[in-house]
């Protein structure tokens, strides 16, 4: 009988620990999310199954070209949105952004954007990012819900950069390893 209990027992610490390690991975090292939108059509489809790494953004500053998943922004809660959002960095605290004539122009030099749908059929800015916050845009440029309709995101806002799809089996591999993201002259 005393053998049970010793057993059963440790089966309830096993169980405790494996909890409490998979509670603390998902807050500070990784975890999987899923795209519910076409937001960032071509470069993840709907359904497609991420791994959001938490680490990266403490050891350096989000560089363009990241993809970012971060919570509703002030302005997005006043519109209703509780949900995460996932969206690609286009400008950095202190850059001037406007979108023109299909083209996305960073301190008035234009972006070679291989990863985009099509280009942008509205014209945006230009405005000023401000300190500690980011302009971000989905790479389906034209059906995105994004900074050019919402504004900015707070560093404070950022959960994770999206590191791996692992689903679906016939895509999986690494996103913005070696972001396609150039400045032309």
């Amino acid at each position: 009988m005393k053998h049970q209990e010793n057993e059963l027992l440790e089966w309830i610490k096993t169980l405790g620990l494996a909890f409490v390690l998979a509670i603390g991975i998902r807050t500070f090292v990784a975890e999987a999310r899923y795209i519910p939108t076409g937001s960032m059509i071509p470069t993840l489809e709907i359904n497609d199954r991420l791994l959001v790494e938490k680490v990266t953004f403490r050891f350096r500053e989000p560089k363009r070209g990241d993809i970012v998943v971060f919570s509703a922004t002030e302005e997005l809660q006043r519109r209703g949105y509780e949900d995460d959002f996932i969206k690609r960095i286009i400008g950095l605290s202190g850059e001037k952004i406007e979108v023109k004539n299909g083209q996305v122009y960073v301190n008035d030099r234009p972006l070679a954007e291989k990863y985009i749908l099509s280009p942008p059929e509205y014209r945006y800015g230009p405005v000023i990012v401000p300190d500690d916050e980011y302009l971000v845009l989905g790479d389906n440029r034209n059906n995105s819900s994004d900074s050019h309709d919402w504004g900015f995101v707070p560093r404070s806002n950022l959960i994770g950069r999206a590191a791996v799809r692992f689903y679906p089996f016939d895509r999986i591999g690494w996103l913005s390893k070696n972001p396609i993201y150039l400045e032309q002259k």
